[in-house]
């Protein structure tokens, strides 16, 4: 059977680059130690009609009433328990490790300030930087291949192989059928970083716009879109595929920008060209993020290093923060 992208909808904008100037680089006092964000994870419904006043401590049984159709075909690969220890283990270790990172660039010049405080549209990565882990590396950890997957992601995040290739090759190992990812989203709601709601809401009070551009998967990631209240049409992210007659894995959708090293500045460069934005920030952890500070891309990159501190965006972002609070309190 041919393949059929699974999701609710993707909204594209024409291509388009607009020349950008490069910031400086900013001066400023050794990066400190990452305060605790290793915390247990909150539940939410994804009900695309849900109210946005929901609270991040209620889950409705709706959550697992709405995920997937298909969400009651298979049985739970993974008990709570032991995903729950896995992911401690891993946030704890990640954490560890951060702390030791420095950087010089954690107190914004005032021109990062004025661009941050004045950007038409911040546009976040969600793996790592709007949730607390990576969207793959979970859902392959709930088909029992965790390890293996975790692995290409780190290089993928860190720049050490193509992007796309990455992809291909983490998802080729475990192969995730239509009935995976909706048992997946049914046992494990997100779980959003400390401080990225308020930091969301700050950001559209005062009228800039919120995008999600991701290298991960919009079944994944529309959820997220709902608890935050973004339009789901402000996603930029990769669509798994799914044979039409038994939902076996049948790739992904390599026409995706977000699906290739390069694609976050394309799509930035797209937004800029359908809504006039003249201003535009991203945030995020990854080697891909920064790539978003491309000319005709992102006019300021923060690097978020809450959950991982990567030393190629420590070192080369325009500003780098350990908690989203930093952003929010100049705001």
């Amino acid at each position: 059977m041919a393949p059929s992208a699974a999701g609710l909808f993707f909204a594209k904008a024409s291509s388009a680059a607009a020349a950008v100037t490069p910031l400086p680089r900013v001066s400023s006092a050794r990066c400190q130690s990452p305060s605790t964000r290793c915390q247990s994870p909150s539940t939410h419904s994804q009900n695309p009609s849900t109210p946005s006043s929901l609270s991040p401590g209620r889950l409705s049984a709706s959550w697992n009433q709405r995920v997937v159709g298909i969400s009651a075909q298979r049985p739970l690969r993974m008990a709570n328990a032991g995903r729950n220890a896995r992911v401690t283990s891993n946030t704890l270790s990640r954490c560890s490790a951060s702390s030791s990172a420095t950087t010089t660039n954690t107190t914004p010049s005032e021109d990062v300030l004025r661009i941050w405080q004045t950007a038409d549209a911040v546009c976040f990565d969600v793996d790592s930087t709007v949730c607390v882990d990576e969207g793959i590396d979970e859902l392959a950890a709930y088909c029992g291949a965790g390890e293996a997957v975790a692995a290409w992601t780190t290089k993928a995040m860190s720049g050490s192989v193509p992007f796309e290739t990455a992809l291909a090759a983490r998802l080729e190992i475990f192969n995730p059928s239509a009935a995976d990812v909706a048992g997946f989203l049914r046992d494990h709601p997100p779980r959003l970083n400390p401080g990225i709601e308020e930091l969301v809401k700050r950001i559209k009070a005062r009228g800039a716009e919120v995008f999600l551009i991701s290298g991960g998967f919009r079944q994944m990631i529309e959820p997220v879109a709902l608890l935050l209240d973004i339009p789901l049409t402000n996603i930029f992210a990769n669509r798994l595929l799914f044979d039409e007659g038994n939902g076996a894995y049948a790739g992904f959708d390599a026409t995706e920008p977000t699906s290739r090293s390069g694609g976050k500045p394309k799509a930035i460069a797209q937004l800029k060209q359908s809504h006039g934005f003249e201003t535009l920030v991203m945030v995020g952890d990854g080697a891909t993020d920064l790539e978003a500070r491309q000319p005709g891309g992102a006019d300021m990159f923060v690097g978020y290093g809450g959950v991982q501190v990567r030393k190629v965006v420590a070192a080369e972002a325009d500003w780098f923060v350990m908690d989203f609070q930093d952003l929010i309190s100049v705001l």
